[in-house]
């Protein structure tokens, strides 16, 4: 399998080589350059599969040329083991949850930071390890959290032998419990780093970076963060997954997807364009909607942020949308690049009107007020005496708002395990005690190991030159 880029003028890589670059040299996003499709048939034969078998099948394309079907095999049973010393502490590994008639959260915050993260990040550590270890090579990865990405990939990296990660966090904007996740792993190539800024300034930071890597004397730099491809790949198979539970690929499914910078919800497009039945995707976000205005109004214009009680969507404009722009505009990355240009300049975009409409033939979407959100945690442990977190109570409206069928089983996904988000719980109303699960029971008790640095760019990379060998100088 080879990957392009979504301007066009880096060259074509393999599946090993853009696990490493993250961002394309011209500044653009990997794709595959021909995705795989399965047919009917092929789908249905895979009922029934443990998860790591599933992804197997979904992802072998994905990393064929590039990791033997042996070795591959290996890394998914690894990555999503349950039971007794397990990754995963469900062993349906992401299950669904049924809200009503025709209606389901598929739940995954079963991995160790409780977060859909997890099910990318911990694979994506153990395929970096795998490549780095063949390669005889060290690398030094640079990431930005709103809050879930951080802990996962610290989860996901903390056994890496030739990995040191730095992860960068809004300072004072994520909640106590995202916050300790990351601060507690111990670890001489774990860094934690607490911006004095917002989330889009630690992202820029980390486009800076690699825009210009000096300052790592050599040391490859990568991205954890959603623009690196295996990410994306491994969320496809969740709705693979889900719709077999469903009575797919012979009926079509629905999903709702809380989203913020368009990774996960790009991950069900790409399910569909792989030939799984999917008939409508809802895109669903916070007050912070610049997708939401694209999809309802052919708007993504930059915007003032606001701050919320789904932090993790607390996103003014979402990395992963060029891979979709790359699609509607005919996988021309000339146009795609000339598009970003004239949006870096003015913080608006728009595109043809025929290519809007296109996108407006899969994708709804919907944006969710503080208040609404509350609203709805309260309405659903009402009626089923479930606890949603706020990011997957925004999906559950978007769902019940903008859904074009009753017919169609309904997805929303259920994106972390409320426990980290205790404010929203409580302003909700709903007077049920959070429990962290057993494996985080001490959580408050344990120590934290965070830096906190002003927001500037140099500061935080003489801190990486500092620390980016195992704790020492690089």
């Amino acid at each position: 399998m080879r990957y392009i880029s979504t301007r066009g003028q880096a060259p074509a890589l393999n599946f090993e080589d853009v696990l490493l670059a993250g961002l394309a040299s011209d500044g653009g996003l990997y794709v595959p350059e021909n995705l795989p499709r399965f047919t009917v048939e092929e789908i249905a034969s895979w009922a029934g599969l443990p998860y790591h078998e599933l992804a197997f099948r979904v992802m072998r394309p994905f990393v064929s040329g590039s990791i033997p079907d042996a070795d591959f095999k290996q890394i998914l049973e690894q990555t999503y083991a349950t039971g007794e010393g397990g990754v995963f502490a469900h062993a349906a590994v992401a299950p669904l949850r049924q809200l009503n008639g025709n209606e389901w959260v598929l739940e995954l915050f079963h991995g160790p930071t409780l977060a859909f993260k997890d099910f990318a990040l911990q694979l994506l550590g153990r395929l970096l390890d795998y490549v780095l270890a063949k390669r005889g090579e060290r690398v030094v990865i640079m990431g930005a959290t709103s809050g879930d990405t951080g802990s996962a990939a610290i989860e996901g990296c903390r056994r890496c032998e030739n990995v040191d990660i730095f992860i960068m966090h809004p300072h004072n904007r994520v909640s106590e419990v995202q916050r300790r996740q990351m601060t507690t792993i111990a670890g001489e190539n774990i860094h934690n780093i607490a911006i004095e800024g917002n989330f889009d300034d630690c992202q820029e930071m980390v486009k800076a970076s690699f825009a210009d890597q000096g300052f790592l004397k050599g040391t490859r730099l990568v991205a954890v963060n959603s623009i690196n491809w295996a990410r994306i790949m491994a969320q496809i198979v969740y709705y693979f997954h889900a719709a077999l539970q469903l009575g797919g690929p012979a009926r079509s499914v629905a999903f709702s997807v809380p989203t913020g910078n368009f990774g996960d919800i790009f991950a069900g497009y790409l399910a569909r364009n792989m030939g799984l039945p999917v008939s409508q995707l809802i895109v669903a976000t916070n007050r912070n909607d610049i997708l939401h205005r694209f999809m309802s109004g052919n708007r993504y214009d930059k915007d003032t942020l606001h701050p919320s009680l789904s932090p993790s969507m607390d996103i003014m404009v979402s990395s992963n949308f060029e891979r979709l722009l790359f699609d509607l505009h005919g996988r021309n990355g000339k146009a795609v690049a000339d598009l970003l240009d004239a949006f870096r300049a003015s913080g608006k975009l728009s595109v043809e009107e025929d290519r809007w409409t296109e996108a407006r033939k899969l994708f709804d979407s919907l944006a969710v007020d503080d208040a609404q959100t509350c609203a709805t945690i309260a309405e659903v442990f009402r009626e089923t005496g479930e606890l949603l977190d706020p990011h997957t109570a925004i999906g559950v409206r978007a769902a019940r708002e903008c859904r074009r069928s009753l017919s169609v089983p309904m997805v929303t996904l259920g994106t972390a395990h409320p426990v980290k988000f205790p404010e929203a719980v409580q302003k909700a109303g709903v007077g049920k005690a959070l429990e962290l699960p057993a494996h985080l029971a001490d959580l408050f008790e344990r120590p934290e190991r965070c830096t906190v640095l002003a927001n500037e760019l140099k500061a935080v990379q003489a801190f990486v030159g500092q620390h980016g060998n195992r704790g020492k100088p690089l």
